[in-house]
């Protein structure tokens, strides 16, 4: 082997081996400490019970695997083909796809830094000189063409790492996209249901509301008979009355939430509430989950999509210190050109005319007065920023948990007592209305019975419907199962753009 050879493979080996490593630091994921638990007492293994519709006692059952579809264990059929329109139609979902597809076009145009890039260039000038650039000032050169074509390659030696560090990070942002999408999945899925349980709600507070007026108006009506025959006073007749109307005005603000309630739903839908075609949803219509998955402390970072995407960030942090530090070191480049020049057309591939160049560059940073110093800090510092940002979200997951798991035991204790409280203030106000009616009872028990049989039962309503709701809320705490559903989370083709291209 020749000398220059020799020199050259030991140029081609440095400069690979240097190509292998990259400055900055390695990312890792951090650990921080989980628990055992969610709470700061044991967790119960389970509720109590009520004798009464949403009543049935709830089972936790730790460790198990979160359904892909968990929407499912209402057993509604009305709900789940919501959702899976909404899956298909969401603006919401489709940006977030959309922005995926945008991190990996440009990861995947970033990676053309670690290949030459390689050029074709051919042109045609028609231009006349002066004699003084050849320093004959009297010399008149003639009007002549110049035709010309060449391939021109370089080629940038990631010496330091630093090309493949903003890879490392473009990948990152990617990592970060998808799992936007996942949130995305589990916010509109997670919505979906809580605003469907709020429109049974409303429905059934409107309906015991309206039972309410009708029990009313029929004890108006007796007093209006016993004032008919001088048996009361007018001042009975006008306080149930009042009675009335002020349960009547309760109806118009439900009402005016139901209307809006169903707007909202045609808008996770995708729709407009003029062309949303809505199924009714009442409370009768849902069923409590009596079994509830919950998932291990461990696995719960690696479940939530927001903890995914804060770790993301962080990695992306990391990523972005490596190419700061890079920006430090020396960038090595290789370039060269072969092509050929001549004065008419038909001589530009002549043997004659062929030209070539190869040649290397070093560039060096001395001085940039402290800029890169500074940015290097600065990335840095944002990467401290991410990681309190990080362990702020961990943070966050495991309260949400924690608040899940302690609602869904308080609101089955307290469906338990307000079951008790609506029936002894039924049985309350029918034996009220009973004696009212034999003259045994006076007007002044019979109007405490009402309100208290009026607040009892619209509580009951909503301490029902809040049992359901604090049931999905613990399923969206946990991740929602979306790893297990990769299909609705599959990025779609870009159709619609296609024409713009």
């Amino acid at each position: 082997m020749s000398a220059r050879a020799t020199r050259l493979a030991a140029l081609l080996a440095s400069s690979l081996t240097l190509a292998a490593c990259a400055v900055g630091p390695d990312f890792q994921r951090p650990e921080l400490a989980q628990g055992a638990g969610y709470g700061a007492a044991p967790a119960a293994s389970k509720t109590v019970s009520a004798p009464v519709a949403a009543g049935a006692a709830q089972q936790f059952d730790y460790g198990r695997e979160i359904p892909a579809e968990w929407w499912r264990v209402y057993r509604s059929t009305e709900l789940d083909q919501l959702i899976r329109t909404a899956l298909a139609n969401s603006p919401s979902l489709e940006a977030a796809q959309a922005a995926l597809r945008v991190s990996e076009e440009n990861l995947r145009a970033a990676t053309s830094v670690l290949y030459p890039s390689v050029d074709a260039k051919a042109g045609v000038t028609r231009q006349r000189i002066s004699g003084a650039q050849q320093n004959q000032p009297n010399l008149r050169i003639p009007v002549f063409n110049l035709y010309n074509a060449s391939v021109n390659v370089s080629y940038q030696i990631d010496a330091s790492g630093g090309a493949r560090r903003e890879l490392e990070r473009l990948q990152a942002q990617v990592d970060y996209q998808r799992y936007q999408i996942a949130a995305t999945y589990l916010t509109l899925t997670s919505n979906i249901v809580t605003t469907a349980i709020g429109e049974a709600s409303l429905r059934a507070q409107i309906g015991a509301t309206n039972d309410i007026i009708t029990a009313q108006q029929s004890s108006l009506g007796l007093l209006e008979k016993q004032l008919a025959l001088g048996a009361i006073s007018r001042v009975q007749v006008l306080a149930q009355r009042a009675q009335l109307a002020q349960t009547r005005a309760a109806l118009p603000p439900l009402e005016k939430a139901l209307a809006q309630t169903r707007n909202a739903l045609a808008a996770l839908l995708g729709e407009t509430p003029a062309t949303a075609r809505l199924p009714r949803f009442e409370l009768s219509g849902l069923e409590l989950p009596r079994e509830l998955p919950v998932s291990l402390p461990s696995a719960l970072v690696r479940q939530r999509p927001d903890i995914q995407a804060a770790e993301a960030l962080l990695h992306q942090a990391s990523a972005q210190i490596g190419v700061a530090t890079a920006a430090e070191y020396p960038q090595i480049t290789l370039s060269g050109s072969y092509g050929t020049v001549a004065n008419k057309a038909g001589d530009l591939f002549k043997a004659d005319n062929m030209i070539w160049n190869v040649g290397a560059g070093l560039l060096q940073p001395i001085f940039h007065g402290g800029a890169l110093k500074a940015q290097r800090r600065a990335a840095i510092a944002a990467y401290d920023q991410s990681l309190a940002q990080y362990r702020q979200t961990v943070l966050g997951a495991f309260r949400n948990v924690a608040d899940a798991l302690r609602a869904l035991e308080s609101d089955a204790q307290a469906l338990k007592a307000q079951a008790e409280a609506e029936a002894a203030s039924r049985d309350s106000y029918e034996l009220s209305r009973s004696q009212f009616e034999l003259g045994a009872a006076n007007y002044l028990e019979l109007l405490n019975a009402e309100q208290q049989y009026q607040r009892s039962r619209i509580a009951l309503v909503q301490v029902q419907a809040a049992r359901y709701a604090d049931t999905a809320a613990l399923f969206q705490a946990l991740g929602g199962g979306w790893w297990r559903n990769a299909a609705a989370l599959a990025p779609k083709s870009d159709t619609a753009g296609s024409g713009n291209r």
